[in-house]
């Protein structure tokens, strides 16, 4: 059998029919974390995997995966997406080992777009959808509200085309963004980004008690022990994490059963590289009842079972909470002000997680809370980094704060409050929505705005938003 060329080591099928799945083939030499890439690269184009068989011989891998769009709203790329899906392949014309480290291609310029504009409802939500449907990446983030109500931002962004050097991808997105905002658009430049980038790579200046809450791995015992769990919480709880070397001389089998949510399949690779684990084959079956079912065949990085009964332990209690707790998202008072905050895990390659600036917009856009200010920052903990979203929140508009449940309300007034808001929604996602607040409310964090931090949890972690946001 030859070696496929270049170009052939991505295919895309388009289903043939509307509603079909999308079938895209991977076949090139293999690497470690080669899965957590691709899966990265699918989430990011707004793309949901429903079922997938991954298999390598420790040298070459053959992937396929069946994905289809989260929303029948985005507007995938197809080509694009077989680009960026090929810059993450090992190169097919030069040996490759598993132990040597895939060469890395130059960073992307960081550029810095800056426009003014008239504050509006839904404005930080609707300037994020034009720079992803442009393919343009955010790095950082900086906006600021000014006393006559207007608005100055700040987008540190990168180019998956690789095309902002040109005058036209300039103009393009310069267009596009009047385009969406009328004439509320005051100014609009594009620069390479000098010292101002510098001065966002700071730590996020967290409070000591607010990263402690944020960045906490599980449940307090207290918390754990001091209730009775609900019927949605203890689903959520009974997501299993298994190892078993007796059905293979030469790998471990990993076996995970959980709810599912969006992103699922990426915080499994990205922890499994980030563990150093490689996968010779693996299946991901089609969500059922609103359960995944994945069964891995895996090695340590030198070629060797999982057989320490420890390392076993550490990597079950790792992926666990990586299932159950992929996103941290908590509400502060900050003076006499509301903050949104959501904090994501790093890869150790040092990219974050794909759309959760924009899912985390959409959500706040769809509840009405207009955003006074919002940064985005990196913040280290002892064993790892984190992405940190910070959001203050303005008080000022359609949804009033005033009537939301506070830290002190009786819990049978947040049960009707919770009823009132799922409304009309029935079957297994009202189940979920109502799981998904009876957690919120059970862990009892110090914080106003329940209900608020629940439908930003939902639509952040939901496969796909099924339900329609004017009920919420």
């Amino acid at each position: 059998m030859g070696v496929p060329s270049e170009d052939d080591a991505v295919l895309i099928q388009k289903g043939k029919k509307p509603g079909e799945p999308h079938v895209i083939t991977v076949n090139c030499p293999d690497k470690i974390g080669l899965g957590c890439d691709i899966c990265r690269i699918i989430l990011d184009f707004g793309l949901y995997i429903t079922k997938g068989d991954v298999s390598t011989d420790g040298k070459w891998c053959y992937v396929v995966l069946w994905v289809v769009p989260h929303s029948s709203t985005i507007i995938v790329r197809w080509s694009s997406l077989k680009d960026q899906l090929l810059s993450v392949c090992p190169s097919c014309l030069v040996p490759f080992y598993l132990n040597q480290p895939s060469p890395r291609s130059s960073s992307s310029p960081i550029y810095l777009l800056t426009f003014c504009c008239l504050n509006q409802r839904g404005l930080l939500h609707d300037v994020t959808r034009v720079l992803c449907e442009l393919e343009l990446t955010i790095q950082r983030v900086k906006v600021t509200t000014t006393p006559d109500d207007r608005v100055l931002d700040l987008f540190f962004i990168t180019d998956n085309l690789e095309l902002l050097h040109t005058k036209k991808r300039q103009d393009e997105t310069c267009e596009q963004l009047h385009s969406v905002l009328g004439d509320s658009c005051i100014s609009c430049e594009l620069q390479l980004a000098g010292p101002q980038y510098d001065s966002q790579q700071g730590s996020s200046s967290l409070s000591p008690i607010v990263a402690e809450e944020l960045f906490r791995c599980e449940l307090s015992e207290k918390e754990t022990c001091s209730q009775a769990l609900s019927r949605d919480l203890t689903k959520l709880e009974k997501s299993s994490v298994t190892v078993d070397n007796s059905l293979s001389p030469a790998h471990t089998l990993l076996q995970i059963q959980c709810v599912d949510h969006k992103g699922l399949l990426y915080d499994i690779m990205r922890t499994l590289k980030d563990c150093n684990i490689q996968i010779a084959y693996g299946r991901f079956s089609p969500i059922s009842k609103g359960h995944r079912e994945l069964d891995l065949f895996i090695l340590q990085k030198d070629g060797k079972k999982i057989v320490d009964p420890e390392k076993q332990s550490a990597l079950c209690s790792r992926l666990k909470v990586e299932m159950l707790h992929p996103l941290r998202v908590i509400i502060a008072n900050r003076g006499p002000d509301t903050e949104l905050l959501v904090a994501n895990p790093v890869e150790l390659s040092g990219k974050g997680r794909p759309q959760v600036f924009y899912d985390v917009t959409l959500a706040l856009k769809t509840l009405g809370i207009c955003i006074f200010s919002a940064e985005t920052r990196r913040h280290s903990t002892v064993d790892r980094e984190w992405e940190v979203y910070r959001f203050l929140l303005d008080d000022n508009c359609k949804f009033q704060f005033s009537n939301m449940v506070s830290k002190k309300s009786d819990c049978r007034q947040t049960e009707k409050n919770i009823d009132g808001l799922v409304g009309g929604v029935v079957g297994p996602t009202a189940s979920k929505l109502r799981g998904i607040f009876s957690w919120i409310r059970y862990i009892t964090w110090p914080y106003t705005l329940l209900i608020t931090l629940c439908h930003i949890y939902y639509v952040l972690l939901n496969k796909v938003v099924h339900i329609s946001h004017s009920r919420i």
